[in-house]
């Protein structure tokens, strides 16, 4: 089994995050599934939370699911919780393509009636509340509590044990705001947190699952390859993911190249 995993940091797999990242996936994948950490290249991304500059950062995405289909991967994990490039990429190829907002938030969903959030930043909660309502789990979601933090801080907290304590105590003060407002599940909503709770281990906020949405997209992630193999199908084409078909295809390739929607059957129609 073959997973891409898609960062949308710069490169992430040459940066102190990108090689703890690495670790933890090599740790957490079943014998035998081959998992490859790709960072963005096309973009600066230096700020997915803001819309006009993650609009840019999409590109990297949907095209690395394009190369990913195209090198035989079975399935592409979208790594950031923004779910950036999710949907286009799903209407792009065939093979399962996960995303870790919409994977953490279901999975919390099967482990608890509810679930809260400990953001990154403030600018990131409309991104956030946004996302929660296209999954339709908006009555799920307790509250979204910020960390006093940036994502610039949080790459330093990746090669700075002391800066990291810091971010720890306030985690853990955004969780307890989150236990004490009713949240049973607790969703850490960045990267660099989830890596960190991956690696010591860190499953729980006092009864609370900590949702490390790293580990779950993964282990679905193959899971989803498992179902696609046995089934020959995962992602629906109906209408929402459904790519041109028939003459408006044809089209589509005069425009933009058969790399556009290679996948697309010209014959099956929505």
């Amino acid at each position: 089994m073959k997973l891409w995993y898609q960062s949308l940091a710069r490169e992430t797999e040459s940066t102190p995050y990108g090689k703890r990242l690495k670790a933890v996936l090599e740790r957490i994948v079943d014998p035998g599934t081959h998992i490859h950490l790709q960072g963005v290249r096309g973009a600066a991304a230096i700020g997915v939370q803001y819309r006009a500059m993650a609009h840019y950062d999409m590109r990297d995405v949907i095209t690395n699911a394009i190369q990913a289909e195209k090198e035989g991967y079975d399935a592409f994990m979208v790594g950031n919780i923004s779910d950036y490039g999710l949907r286009e990429a799903r209407e792009m190829v065939n093979i399962p393509i996960l995303g870790l907002c919409e994977t953490s938030v279901h999975m919390a969903s099967i482990m608890g009636a509810n679930f809260g959030f400990v953001g990154i930043s403030p600018k990131w909660s409309q991104m956030l509340h946004e996302n929660v309502a296209r999954y339709g789990l908006s009555t799920r979601m307790v509250a979204i509590e910020p960390v006093d933090t940036t994502p610039l801080q949080l790459k330093v907290a990746m090669h700075d044990d002391d800066y990291l304590k810091v971010v720890m105590a306030q985690f853990n003060a955004a969780a307890q705001k989150l236990v004490d407002k009713g949240a049973e599940v607790v969703i850490p909503a960045g990267g660099n947190l989830m890596v960190v709770f991956a690696e010591q281990g860190i499953n729980q906020f006092g009864n609370a699952p900590i949702v490390s949405g790293i580990i779950e997209m993964v282990k679905m992630a193959e899971t989803a390859v498992k179902l696609h193999r046995l089934t020959g199908r995962f992602t629906s084409k109906a209408l929402s993911y459904a790519p041109p078909t028939g003459d408006y295809l044809e089209r589509v390739h005069h425009y933009y190249g058969n790399e556009f929607y290679p996948s697309a059957k010209p014959w099956i129609k929505p």
